[in-house]
């Protein structure tokens, strides 16, 4: 699949390429990001060579993973958002933000637009959201965009080698008022 661009009314969420490497490198140097996302640690500039000139346009050529960096219309990066396909019409999300520009609603902006996308153009019917037990901006962040906590799986997630304990969260097409492709009969009782 091509990449795609979405706008906002303050944001333009596009792909990421060698011209953002140095960008990327320089936010992923932040203690938080490296302590509760995926990112090696230490983050190296080979990593973010590695992230912009290949993970990237391999996972949209694949259609996996769908990565956007999420930009002022200044150009401005102010953080990347991706969603993962996991299995028949379910996607996962997942962000971070640089650190001057947490706290403007950035995140969850793009988490609204990208999680519309996905429900609209590639029939996702159910978008996870998933992030280490501690991790209160991602959860502010899922829980603003609309994001159900649904609990909390244990040993679910690998980060730097060590199991962890992880929130799950959910948003269906319901909830931002859109259809499902498939018909949806939640449990009662």
């Amino acid at each position: 699949m091509e990449p795609v661009t979405l706008t906002t009314d303050r944001l333009l969420l596009r792909t990421v390429g060698p011209q953002d490497t140095d960008t990327v490198y320089r936010i992923c140097q932040d203690p938080d990001i490296q302590r509760w996302t995926t990112i090696p640690s230490p983050y190296l500039p080979e990593h973010a060579r590695g992230f912009t000139e290949q993970l990237v346009p391999d996972g949209w050529a694949n259609g996996t993973m769908f990565t956007f960096g999420v930009f002022l219309p200044a150009g401005e990066l102010t953080g990347m958002l991706g969603v993962t396909m996991r299995s028949f019409a379910t996607g996962e999300v997942g962000f971070w933000s640089a650190k001057e520009h947490r706290g403007n609603g950035y995140i969850t902006e793009a988490t609204v637009a990208a999680c519309r996308w996905a429900f609209t153009r590639m029939s996702v019917d159910r978008m996870e959201w998933r992030a280490e037990v501690g991790n209160t901006a991602s959860r502010a962040v899922a829980e603003r965009a609309g994001f159900r906590i649904e609990g909390v799986l244990r040993s679910s997630l690998v980060n730097k080698g060590v199991l962890r304990d992880g929130w799950v969260g959910s948003l269906l097409p319901s909830d931002l008022g859109l259809p499902s492709t498939t018909p949806y009969v939640p449990a009662r009782g």
